[in-house]
């Protein structure tokens, strides 16, 4: 194009020079300037306008006396035509590679949308689906007709509620609501959704997930763990009911070898509740069952106790020191018992710190002896009788005074152990935890 422009440029001279008795041609050489611009520099698209004015104004038949004025103007017009082609040009191929990342980004945004797992839905003012992926067609239309043009409300229609509630900006926020599938299934749904507003109006876009199985899952968890907990709480019970009714059967014996009382109605009544007391009493918690654990990754539990703890530590100005062993061995446990445990050690230290001057927990975990041991170790006031820690329903308890023991009877169900460490300054725990080869190995023998 260059070369073409310069042949241009020379025959227009030629034309011009061989007609300069007739009429100017100096008008033409626009032509190869608007080619110039758009492959030269501005410097030398100023130099070749520069030469084409040269050229116009020494071949022109017009009056010499005004040669300096048309020269000036001359130049000034293919200056800014040269200019102009080229900051054209130069725009068009900003807005071209523009373009070109643009429909790069929204095709890799696309496959995304289409690879995520999670449901994907954007919905206009009126509640109609604009878009929706494979992963939303699946979860609320799975075999129907496909979502986009239908209504919201027939899928969530919570969200049809948050597009028909007024509010002057846009907002990030979270739901679980009731869904409902084309087939009437009803399932839990948990919404992370934003509000824009685009050129017809405000939109909704939305990332759908169904929590129902998880719901299900953390049900069933959590009644079994009722029960377990129950079970240790009954055994509490019977426990301190057997240490009674062994006092009272005491009395009874004593007090059957006066012959009067041997045909009393009310004598032989209390026998009866003694033996209803005994029965009771054998509900107390049997022995330990390795069966009642699994192989766990404690490194995880202690990573979950961390974001449940770490917060409300800082809001009571608490510093928490964790002193974790690289590589823990995996170790035998039941997962939600050990993190119920880990919770009410770390609650206990947060009330045993309330009126002290340092406030810190250190929570360490090592490999010691064929066993793993977690320590919580906090500057709290300290245990004023550490002999009877471990014993239910202890008076000046601050909630039931049966949580030591029931998170010890909760070790002991999968072979571990709960103990007290003696300090100088405030109080320690460890929790002992048997290593799942050693755990196996007993289990079967």
């Amino acid at each position: 194009m260059l070369v073409l422009a310069s042949f241009l440029t020379a025959v227009i001279a030629g034309v011009d020079w061989w007609a300069t008795h007739y009429i100017s041609l100096g008008f033409l050489y626009l032509f190869p300037i608007i080619i110039f611009g758009g492959f030269l520099s501005r410097t030398r698209i100023v130099g070749v306008a520069l030469v084409c004015a040269v050229l116009q104004e020494a071949f022109s038949n017009l009056p010499r006396n005004d040669a300096v004025i048309r020269l000036l103007f001359s130049s000034v017009g293919f200056v800014g035509t040269g200019l102009f082609i080229s900051e054209m040009i130069r725009n068009r191929r900003i807005v071209l590679k523009h373009s070109e990342e643009l429909e790069d980004a929204e095709q890799q945004l696309r496959s995304l949308i289409e690879s995520s797992p999670a449901a994907i839905v954007t919905i206009d003012s009126e509640g109609k689906i604009l878009l929706a992926n494979q992963a939303a067609q699946q979860l609320l239309a799975p075999g129907a007709a496909l979502l986009p043009g239908q209504a919201i409300k027939l899928y969530l229609p919570a969200l049809q509620t948050v597009l028909s509630t007024p509010h002057s900006r846009s907002f990030r926020t979270t739901l679980q609501c009731t869904g409902q599938r084309s087939d009437g299934e009803v399932f839990l749904a948990g919404v992370w959704f934003s509000t824009y507003t685009a050129i017809s109006g405000p939109r909704l876009a939305a990332i759908v997930v169904d929590l129902s199985e998880d719901l299900r899952n953390r049900e069933d968890l959590s009644l079994d763990h009722l029960l377990k907990n129950s079970r240790i709480l009954m055994s509490t019970v019977a426990h301190e009911i057997r240490n009674l009714s062994g006092a009272v059967l005491v009395v009874h014996k004593n007090l059957s070898r006066i012959k009067e009382l041997e045909t009393n109605e009310d004598f032989r009544a209390l026998g009866g509740l003694i033996q209803s007391l005994e029965r009771i009493s054998a509900l107390e918690l049997g022995s330990t069952h390795m069966q009642n654990g699994e192989v766990v990754e404690l490194t995880s539990v202690l990573d979950e106790l961390r974001i449940l703890i770490e917060t409300t530590y800082h809001e009571s100005e608490i510093t928490v020191q964790w002193d974790i062993q690289e590589a823990l061995p995996l170790v035998w446990a039941d997962r939600y018992g050990l993190v119920q445990v880990f919770l009410n050690l770390a609650k206990n230290s947060q009330r045993a710190m309330i009126s002290t001057e340092t406030k810190r927990l250190r929570i360490a975990a090592s490999q010691e002896s064929g066993k793993v041991v977690i320590r919580f170790e906090d500057t709290g006031i300290g245990i004023g009788s550490p002999e009877n820690l471990f014993r239910p329903f202890q008076r000046g308890a601050k909630s039931t005074g049966i949580g030591l023991y029931v998170s010890r009877a909760i070790m002991r169900s999968f072979g571990g152990e709960l103990t007290h460490e003696p300090r100088t300054k405030g109080s320690c725990f460890a929790v002992v935890l048997p290593l799942h080869v050693a755990a196996e190995e007993a289990v079967n023998a």
